[in-house]
């Protein structure tokens, strides 16, 4: 019986990142940080070193989130020593997930292209569009179904 390989540093990314969701929350409110929210943790494979992706719900103060969080990793890590059971708890390094700001410039930009008027803007291609017919069938000067010669 296959069975799916779940590594240790899958298994502690995902009990970080709901850690660290609380703390970095009760951090940013104890601060008057800009609001955040942790995306993603990736631990390294010797536990050492964590990087904690956090998202900015303002985007325009992402940067003064950033240096405020960078400021009280220290504190963080702390609490989060105290609420989990690791022996030792990895250096967090707090770094901007910009995936979130990339995916909505995106989306805006396909809601600004102009929809053709025959219904191509639909997402389904059309099969003509190319001038074949759709079918494998070999072209009149192609008779002996090689291809080309």
């Amino acid at each position: 019986m296959a069975q799916k390989s779940f590594h240790r540093t899958d298994r502690v990314s995902a009990q970080l990142r709901r850690e660290l969701g609380t703390l970095v929350r009760e951090a940013v409110q104890a601060h008057g940080l800009p609001s955040v929210s942790v995306s993603d943790v990736e631990v390294t494979r010797d536990m050492a070193h964590a990087k904690v992706f956090v998202t900015a719900l303002q985007p325009e103060r992402a940067e003064e989130a950033m240096k405020g969080l960078k400021a009280v990793a220290h504190e963080v890590r702390y609490r989060l020593a105290h609420s989990v059971k690791m022996r030792h708890v990895p250096e967090l390094h707090f770094q901007y997930d910009d995936s979130v700001d990339r995916g909505e410039r995106i989306d805006n930009l396909l809601r600004g292209l102009p929809e053709l008027a025959d219904g191509a803007g639909d997402g389904v291609p059309d099969p003509g569009a190319d001038g074949d017919d759709g079918t494998d069938a070999p072209s009149p000067r192609d008779v002996s179904g090689t291809g080309p010669a």
